[in-house]
């Protein structure tokens, strides 16, 4: 069921998703060739610790994955596309993209975002990669207003990635959030203009586009958790937690 937030519920989710901002500052300030992904991952849960904030997928199960999500944060690097598990020895290195993924609970309610980072100097088809899905989730953001509906949103990001050129993620799609990290509703990154639910004041939810530099085709690794492109192409994540109003949209996790 759809939940409208109430003025108290939306100071509480602003207050998560500024943690959730706050997590990727520090990543972005750490983010570089060298640096060790659980070193990434103990620095998130510093943050989230120091501001009284449950780590939202730590511990997370999914109905056929055997094991929870073991780790505060994702990362996903080059041809990771989500769920990316940190591992103590796994090396960014120069010319790296990595999508950082941050969920974060506090006082009930969850804040969710990611962002995809560059390591070091990158190749100029990563960073045009990463402008392109940067760019979409703006152009979904765009239709997220009051009278417009989900499909609005979905059909904007389809047309402008693949006018770039890009593959586009169908599998995996933004969702409403509040009490539950996930919630109703379905927010696919693709679609029909005028189609799917109205949106409506009060309503909360993630738009996050994931796209690729190649062909529309995913698997997940043996862990379960990690998804990939097939032919070993990039891909790149942005996703912010919004707030329909009545007039426009409100980023609740203002990491830029």
């Amino acid at each position: 069921m759809i939940t409208f937030k109430k003025q108290d519920e939306i100071e509480r989710m602003r207050r998560a998703g500024q943690v959730v901002a706050n997590v990727h500052y520090a990543m972005r300030d750490m983010i570089r060739p060298g640096v060790d992904t659980m070193a990434l991952d103990d620095e998130a849960e510093r943050v989230l610790a120091k501001e009284s904030a449950g780590a939202s997928f730590k511990g997370y199960r999914v109905r056929g994955i055997a094991t929870p999500f073991p780790s505060a944060i994702c990362v996903s690097i080059n041809e990771e596309v989500v769920h990316g598990i940190p591992v103590r020895g796994r090396i960014l290195e120069e010319g790296d993209i990595i999508s950082v993924d941050v969920g974060a609970m506090l006082d009930g309610y969850h804040g969710d975002a990611a962002c995809t980072y560059a390591v070091g100097n990158i190749s100029r088809e990563r960073a045009d990669l990463m402008s392109v899905t940067y760019e979409a989730l703006h152009v979904g953001m765009e239709q997220a207003k009051a009278g417009h509906t989900v499909g609005d949103i979905g059909h904007a990001i389809e047309v402008f990635v693949l006018s770039h050129g890009c593959g586009l993620v169908r599998e995996y799609s933004g969702h409403g959030i509040g009490r539950k990290l996930h919630e109703p509703p379905q927010i696919p990154n693709f679609g029909r203009p005028r189609s799917g639910m109205t949106l409506k004041p009060g309503m909360t939810f993630c738009i996050e586009p994931m796209v690729m530099s190649g062909k529309e085709s995913i698997r997940s690794m043996d862990n379960g958790w990690t998804v990939v492109t097939c032919d070993g192409s990039d891909a790149a994540h942005f996703e912010h937690t919004l707030l329909v109003t009545e007039d426009g949209v409100e980023i609740l996790t203002p990491w830029e």
